[in-house]
């Protein structure tokens, strides 16, 4: 009955997490999401995030880690696995003299696992690819006009669902493929608002409609030395995707009593593309027994080349390297002491940044900083394989050096991973 319930149970999340998927709000507040497609998620499944967002070199029976196709044919050959995460978000935006807050929730990633043949393995999945949010106002006083209140926003975001393969080369080696649908809608405003009765507001309104396919490819490799102690390797490649878009550009002015368009001076719809950039990415990883992992990520991001049709501020973007690093730490895994069990799990994460902001010294990059906790509590009453993850993660976006903006943000996540044998026939006697 139990595992009846249990199988219930994961269909149950399937049908939850595509439905909140779905009806997800962005509700980030940040003018640095403005530029490129939105800040990117750079999320890993929920494990791996608490270890600074690791995956390259990782592999595991029972995890799911779409960072690096390849480690899918870690999964062990007798079980289905599903990871589904939730957020929640708080974030701090602030000057020298300053500060606005905002918290928000959603959820993460939804993500399956399962043996398809002896040397090939399949996972499929849904995450946030990229978030854009943001308000800001400008106040000035116009010769002649009076004071004008400048108002810029946007919102939306980009969505990602993936399907991906791998396969088992020789002992230790294996190769895999992701493919990956990403969609999703991106909303800019630019209004003038001006004081009195006297004038019609203009607002300028962009949407853009985003969808297109994008491939990442890797290879990982793995050694065993006197039973004890694991190394692994790892290298990851994603195309430089193009992907369609489709522009709604409105230009209206309105009256001050109404938002409702007066007057159209200006609708366009067109046709496009955009390139997303080129990512190579490799790690290493360490393993004594199954006490101690340490692992470290290095990614490069060929932003320069991005590119999309009439796309704001894409000049505000450059090459960015990426650092993680990741520990793991379990203080008895075969122990039947449940306490010995738990996984205690820290990682840190720089980027250089992708996005420069022109100052007084030249262009300043947006670096980003942060570090994570967390903890893997097994399933003591169904199955040790299947485990309920806490992550803490604290993070530093930004500067307040030549009077720009700086986030500071926290991170609450919990993830579920659920384990089933599901290719066993009960023998009766």
């Amino acid at each position: 009955m139990l595992k009846h319930i249990y199988k219930y149970f994961i269909a149950a999340l399937i049908l939850l997490s595509g439905t909140l998927l779905s009806i997800a709000q962005n509700e980030i507040s940040s003018p640095y999401s403005m530029y490129g497609i939105g800040l990117l998620s750079e999320t890993s499944t929920g494990a791996y995030d608490a270890m600074g967002r690791v995956g390259y070199a990782m592999q595991d029976p029972y995890l799911i880690n779409f960072k690096n196709p390849a480690s899918y044919v870690g999964f062990d050959s007798l079980s289905f696995t599903a990871d589904i995460a939730f957020s929640i978000y708080s974030s701090t935006l602030s000057t020298y003299s300053i500060s606005q807050k905002a918290t928000y929730a959603r959820p993460t990633y939804f993500c399956i696992g399962l043996p398809v043949t002896k040397h090939w393995r399949t996972s499929a999945g849904v995450m946030q690819y990229s978030n854009l949010g943001y308000n800001i106002l400008d106040i000035r006083d116009v010769k002649n006009v009076g004071t004008v209140n400048y108002q810029y926003a946007g919102d939306g975001g980009l969505l990602q669902l993936y399907w991906g393969n791998a396969f088992k080369i020789y002992k230790g080696l294996s190769i895999g493929l992701n493919v990956s649908y990403v969609f999703g809608k991106l909303n800019y405003e630019k209004a003038a608002i001006f004081d009195g009765t006297n004038f019609f507001h203009t607002m300028v309104n962009r949407i853009t409609d985003i969808d297109g396919i994008n491939i990442s490819a890797g290879v990982q490799y793995f050694c065993n030395i006197n039973n004890k102690h694991k190394l692994g390797f790892g290298l990851v490649y994603e195309t430089s995707a193009y992907v369609w878009t489709r522009q709604t550009d409105y230009v209206y002015n309105f009256s001050s009593t109404s938002s409702t368009a007066v007057d159209t001076i200006n609708y366009a719809k067109t046709k496009g593309n955009m390139k997303l950039p080129q990512t190579i990415g490799g790690g290493i990883s360490y393993q004594f027994k199954e006490k101690v992992c340490v692992t470290a990520d290095a990614t490069w991001q060929d932003w320069k080349r991005y590119y999309m049709s009439a796309s704001p501020n894409s000049e505000n973007l450059k090459n960015s390297m990426t650092y993680n690093f990741g520990l793991q730490f379990i203080p008895d895994a075969n122990s039947t002491k449940y306490f010995k069990r738990i996984r205690i799990r820290a990682g840190a994460r720089y980027t250089s940044g992708y996005i420069t902001i022109p100052t007084g010294d030249g262009n300043t990059a947006i670096t980003d900083f942060s570090f994570s906790l967390g903890l893997g509590f097994p399933f003591k009453s169904y199955s040790f394989n299947s485990s309920i993850g806490v992550l803490f993660e604290y993070g530093i976006m930004g500067t307040h050096a030549n009077d720009l903006l700086r986030d500071n943000y926290f991170r609450f996540s919990l993830h579920f991973t659920l384990q089933e044998k599901w290719y066993q026939r009960v023998k009766l006697d």
